[in-house]
């Protein structure tokens, strides 16, 4: 059995699966529909950059779902390779909304639409340079909630991301990552800040949830056909009215991955096939269980290689 499971913002780059889209012109199409949906050249941003401007959130997240969409599209209909089939969809984060449109519950312009909402709002959370995260490597989760509970009256930082073993994301305000950082330092544990401008996954976004809190209702959700793995409970779920709930909920909570993962491993998941740009839940996949089988598909060659688990 084989789950589908998309990435999340981080993963972008400029020129991302730009020989699928010179190649195949059902590529060319879906990002021309996308374009006209968004009254703006994304297509261009993803293919041309300039690197800043795709890095913005509010581009990052629709640019990720419209590579992530079109190669999906493109294994079933120009390949014939049925990954409807899988047990389990799931995604990191906005990767989320990737596997709820390629499953059928959110339609192709809803999720362009709530994605560049999604991202505006989540950037807008708080001012420019007050807020980080970082990332923190080889320890365990326990002892990092232990490090932020024992030091909540001197800083207060949230996990953001818990995605192997071995690798957490903690947000907060810069003065507070800054603070967290000397803590982890003193105790010898690696960290390693991240190039983002916003503290993700935290109650810092709380103007982002009131934003979502309006607009999620508002989409017109599908009856799920397949399973989807939730960021908030890394659990299944094929409840349209929860899964609004959750989607809102994602903004300020953790992205529980590695208890995805683990989840979908002990229902029998064997192999795992990522669909977008890079690799990064690969690796992770592989911290997670290295007897897991992974596939990273976004290049034709990737395509052609890749086999389904039945």
């Amino acid at each position: 059995m084989f789950s589908v499971v998309f990435p999340g913002q981080g993963s972008q780059v400029v020129g991302m699966c730009r020989d699928l889209y010179n190649k195949f012109d059902l590529f060319k199409g879906v990002y021309k529909e996308a374009d006209e949906i968004l009254d703006y050249p994304l297509s261009k941003i993803i293919l041309d950059g300039p690197k800043d401007i795709l890095d913005l959130t509010e581009n990052t997240q629709p640019a990720i779902f419209l590579v992530g969409y079109s190669i999906f599209k493109l294994i079933n209909e120009e390949f014939n390779i049925n990954l409807q089939n899988a047990k389990f969809f799931a995604g990191h984060s906005l990767g989320e909304y990737t596997a709820l449109a390629c499953s059928g519950v959110l339609s192709f312009s809803d999720t362009l639409k709530i994605l560049k909402l999604r991202g505006k709002a989540m950037q807008g959370s708080v001012e420019k340079g007050e807020g980080s995260m970082v990332a923190v490597l080889g320890s365990d989760i326990k002892i990092i909630e232990k490090i932020l509970y024992e030091n909540k009256k001197n800083f207060e930082c949230y996990i953001a991301n818990d995605n192997s073993k071995g690798q957490l994301v903690v947000s907060g305000t810069t003065l507070n990552i800054n603070k967290f950082c000397e803590e982890l330092t003193i105790k010898k544990i690696k960290n390693i800040k991240l190039p983002v401008s916003a503290p993700f996954h935290c109650k810092l976004m709380a103007k982002a949830t009131k934003i979502m809190e309006q607009e999620i209702p508002k989409l017109s959700f599908n009856k799920f056909q397949n399973r989807l793995i939730s960021n908030v409970t890394a659990n299944e779920i094929d409840d349209t009215n929860l899964m609004k709930n959750l989607l809102i909920k994602n903004i300020e909570n953790k992205v529980r991955w590695r208890e995805s993962v683990e989840y979908m491993i002990s229902n029998n998941i064997k192999s795992f096939i990522e669909i977008g740009p890079g690799k990064v839940l690969s690796g992770l996949i592989k911290r997670i269980d290295r007897n897991a089988k992974v596939s990273a598909i976004n290049s034709e060659e990737d395509i052609n290689t890749l086999k389904i688990d039945d």
